[in-house]
């Protein structure tokens, strides 16, 4: 078991940068004669506009341009219509950008933007998801390009000739990434080339996708994406403020920054859709999962099909011969769902875990017993084994430093004063996926070597780890590594997202190591100058690696709460997880990742919602005022662990992903410890206390 301290392991190289300033994010780069952008949201939630008249706007000082669909730069086809901004006078929801004002500050960008007057020819829209919605179908392919539907065995027979059967519906909210950093970019043309400083998850793709809506050659175009205040998904593809930015900085002739407003986030950069979720468990006596079904019910927009993936965990969690997960979509005249934290995986292991917390009530078995019951060796939906599958481990292992023996089962069993207090349990699951990417390896005559690779650090501490993997693959000392990363003139690589950015960029540095310290190895006397420099492509290498086994990532989420019995306030008094990730390559970094993967499930269980508004079509809490997320007084002792795993078959450093994992899990772990201190089962997030109250009230009534 490895221990959750840091010694040993090199702190942020960037550390002192943020912290003093010296940090650039995408729209605090100092640009001469630099322009400033706001948009203009529309007011309807679906509808035509029949008119623009921007003349109030253009009279303020200092005002440059105000664009519309009538005079912005025509652009190119490309897969993501979103990004199709100021192109059609339709309006497929509401916040949709209909305009754009660039001037000489901010201040006056801003308040020319609210002079725009916009007309429309309002629609009748459907913004609600139902369960029941005439619209539903199944779609092909979910988010990640898995299948829609998928079924082994006979279901029905075998979940009717159960022993012991469970059926319940659990429902997820809208949920919003909101970074520290809000979506922003400082765009300028030079002649025909463009230069963008963005805050992205992946600017190579950026550039991809600019050069496409632009008609560019990639060449032609950079993007840098050096230093990123959070993204959490919703920056894992280019966002409408890249290519408002550069629409502008073409149409002034001016370079021009824009960073969105925080109210204008829920509406254009990707949310977790809401999910309705029906999960049915039947097992044996002995809590052994004969039949288990997951039907996910969500939604998208009109303009590009996103599919939540919820139900696709359920697929590889557990053994079972018959099961069947679906997902039926709805497209409402609403923003378009995208990646939040561990999209699908997070959503559907709510449902699952808290199915499986019934389950083992209905069973008479102890959470953690009846999930040990079911465990496998085996890919249950491709019927490969795993590379590595440590569940079990981080299962007893987590029992053991939460001090899960000696529960007493019993909901409401232990209470302090008019606090009930509760235990749960759950598990967590996430692929662990590498792609392929492309690094630079060089030495100088001095003695120090740089690597160069277009990774990207969103506050990971991918330029540290990526230092270690290098450092390790040359046998030198860290310090002797310069790591050049985060613009689209380095060499190829995948965004950071999906937990595989330092198993896919960690593989072509190390690759780029070796092959360096070889080439290095053929010499004798002092290195040259200029020194050798060697360029590889871990493309074959990914291709080639083995099919022949399932990838994951597990874990293990424990949860005590305390629920006040009079006003249904459910405080977290700690959280502690255990996770089976592979070779953990820096415990300092791995640690924030988890701690901040579980603090922003408990977030979930209990603070975080967001309302579509049926009237108005919009997500009513679009700022941090409404929009609760949890702070430091919510999270006063969160553990995160590991256990010695290293994983060859993956990649060559053993390692699996971890950003996502920590948030896996950890909401239904909540939810099932406020089941146990309260005998209160809330299938609702988050957990709050008018879904409390009247089943606590009833329980007390009835002693319990």
């Amino acid at each position: 078991m490895t221990a959750p301290g840091s010694a040993g392991a090199p702190p942020r190289l960037e550390g002192r940068a943020k912290v003093t300033g010296a940090a650039r994010y995408a729209v605090e780069h100092p640009v001469d004669g630099c322009a400033y952008a706001w948009p203009v949201p529309a007011t309807v939630a679906r509808g035509r506009i029949t008119g623009i008249d921007p003349a109030a706007a253009l009279a303020e000082p200092g005002v440059l341009a105000v664009l519309d669909h009538r005079n912005a730069p025509r652009l190119g086809d490309v897969d993501d219509a979103t990004l199709l901004v100021l192109q059609s006078p339709r309006v497929a929801h509401r916040g949709q950008y209909v305009a754009l004002v660039v001037a000489e500050t901010l201040e006056a960008a801003r308040a020319a933007a609210a002079a725009v007057r916009v007309s429309y020819a309002a629609e009748p829209h459907d913004v609600e998801l139902d369960a029941a919605h005439p619209g539903l179908y199944t779609p092909e392919t979910v988010n990640g390009g898995f299948p829609g539907e998928r079924a082994h065995g006979d279901f029905d027979a075998a979940f009717a000739a159960a022993a012991v059967r469970t059926d319940a519906v659990y429902r997820i909210p809208a949920l919003h990434n909101h970074p520290m950093e809000p979506h922003a970019s400082t765009a300028v043309w030079l002649g025909d080339r463009l230069r963008v400083h963005d805050s992205s998850q992946g600017s190579t793709k950026v550039r991809q996708t600019l050069a496409g809506l632009f008609g560019l050659p990639e060449e032609w175009i950079t993007v840098v994406s050096e230093h990123v205040g959070g993204g959490f998904g919703s920056k894992g593809t280019p966002r409408p403020q890249v290519v408002l930015a550069a629409m502008a900085a073409r149409h002034t002739g001016r370079p021009v920054k824009l960073a969105l407003p925080r109210p204008q986030l829920a509406a254009v950069v990707g949310h977790r859709a809401a999910t309705v979720q029906r999960v049915r468990l039947g097992a044996d006596r002995d809590g052994r999962i004969q039949a288990l079904s997951h039907e996910v019910v969500t939604y998208s927009s009109r303009i590009k099909e996103f599919t939540e993936q919820a139900g696709t965990p359920a697929r590889s969690m557990y053994a079972g011969e018959n099961r069947r997960t679906t997902h039926r979509l709805v497209r409402l005249d609403v923003p378009t769902p995208s990646w939040l934290r561990a999209p699908g995986e997070c959503s559907g292991m709510y449902a699952l875990e808290s199915a499986m917390d019934e389950l083992a009530l209905a069973c008479g078995l102890d959470p953690v017993e009846l999930r040990l019951r079911n465990d496998t060796r085996t890919d249950p939906d491709s019927g490969r084994p795993f590379t590595s599958r440590g569940l079990a481990e981080c299962l007893r292992e987590g029992a053991r430093r939460f001090g899960w023996a000696g529960r007493d089962p019993r909901p409401g069993g232990r209470s302090e004063g008019r606090w009930l207090i509760g235990t749960g349990v759950a598990a967590s699951g996430y692929p662990a996926e590498v792609g392929p990417s492309r690094a630079e390896a060089s030495v100088t005559a001095s003695g120090r070597y740089r690597v160069r690779i277009n990774a990207t650090d969103i506050g990971t501490g991918a330029r540290t780890v990526l230092a270690q993997i290098a450092a390790e693959a040359l046998s030198v000392p860290v310090d002797r590594i310069d790591i050049e990363i985060g613009s689209s003139d380095l060499p190829e690589a995948p965004l950071a997202g999906g937990s595989s950015g330092t198993a896919s960029w960690g593989w072509a540095v190390h690759k780029a190591g070796r092959a360096l310290s070889a080439e290095l190895a053929r010499h004798s006397g002092p290195v040259p100058e200029p020194g050798p420099v060697v360029r590889v492509d871990t493309a074959e290498d990914v291709a080639a690696m083995s099919q022949e086994y399932a990838r994951r990532a597990f874990g293990a989420q424990f949860a005590e709460v305390a629920v006040d019995m009079d006003s249904g306030e459910t405080r977290v008094r700690r959280l502690l997880g255990v996770f089976a990730v592979g070779r953990v390559l820096n415990a300092r970094t791995a640690r924030s990742q988890l701690v901040g993967g579980m603090t922003m499930g408990l977030s979930m269980a209990l603070l975080e919602h967001s309302t579509m508004d049926p009237a108005f079509g919009d997500h009513a809490e679009r700022d941090l005022a409404s929009y609760h997320m949890a702070t430091h007084a919510d999270v006063p002792d969160v553990e995160a662990h590991w256990i010695d795993e290293t994983d060859d078959r993956l990649n060559p450093m053993g390692s699996k992903g971890l950003g996502e994992i920590g948030i896996v899990g950890t909401a239904a772990a909540v939810a099932n410890a406020v089941y146990h201190a309260t005998g209160v089962r809330v299938r609702t997030l988050p957990v709050r206390p008018e879904r409390l109250l009247p089943g606590l009230g009833e329980w007390q009534a009835t002693g319990g």
